[in-house]
C-alpha cells in the first residue's frame, strides 16, 4: 500500500516538491554559509519523495545520548536562518500542492501528507528521516525513559 500511496503522490504533485526540494539542496550546496543546511535540504527531500514508510524525526528522539544543548542552540539558529531564506516558500510549495490533491478523492491522503511534510518544511534543522518502525522504537524507548525518570506517570 505505501509503494501506491508514493506512485500517487508523485504522480499528483509530488515530483514538483520534490523537485523544489533539490533545488534548495543545490542552493544550499553552492552557497557556502549555508552549507550546513544541506543534511536537513537532503533528508525532507527524502521524505517529500517517498513520503510513506518514512518519517521525520528530532535527533534528540532519535539518539538522546547524544544530545548537546550548544548543538540545540545553533540548530536553533540555523532554522531561523533556513525559514527566511528556503522555509517559507518550500512550506507553501507543500500547502498548495496539499490543496490540489485533496480535491480529489483519491488524493486525500496524499495531500495530507503534504500538509506534515509543509510543518516540517517550516523547521528542517536537527530532523532525520527514517522508517516508521524505528521512529516509532524510538518514541517508545523516549517515553520509557521518562516514565523511569519519574518525569511521566
Amino acid at each position: 500500500m505505501r509503494t501506491v500511496l508514493n506512485i500517487l503522490n508523485f504522480v499528483l504533485g509530488g515530483f514538483f516538491t520534490t523537485l523544489a526540494w533539490l533545488f534548495a539542496t543545490l542552493v544550499s550546496i553552492v552557497l557556502i554559509f549555508t552549507l550546513p543546511l544541506t543534511r536537513s535540504c537532503w533528508e525532507i527531500t527524502r521524505l517529500s519523495f517517498l513520503p510513506f514508510g518514512n518519517e521525520a524525526i528530532h535527533v534528540d528522539e532519535l539518539y538522546p545520548e547524544k544530545r548537546n544543548v550548544l548543538l540545540s542552540g545553533g540548530g536553533t539558529l540555523l532554522n531561523i536562518f533556513w525559514f527566511i531564506f528556503f522555509g517559507w516558500w518550500l512550506c507553501l510549495s507543500h500547502i498548495v500542492t496539499g490543496i490540489v490533491q485533496c480535491l480529489t478523492v483519491i488524493g486525500i491522503p496524499v495531500g495530507l501528507a503534504n500538509f506534515k511534510i509543509a510543518a516540517i518544511a517550516l523547521w528542517p534543522v536537527g530532523r532525520r528521516v527514517v522508517s516508521v518502525e524505528l521512529a516509532q522504537q524510538a518514541r517508545e524507548a523516549s517515553a520509557s525513559r521518562l516514565r523511569n525518570s519519574g518525569r511521566i506517570r
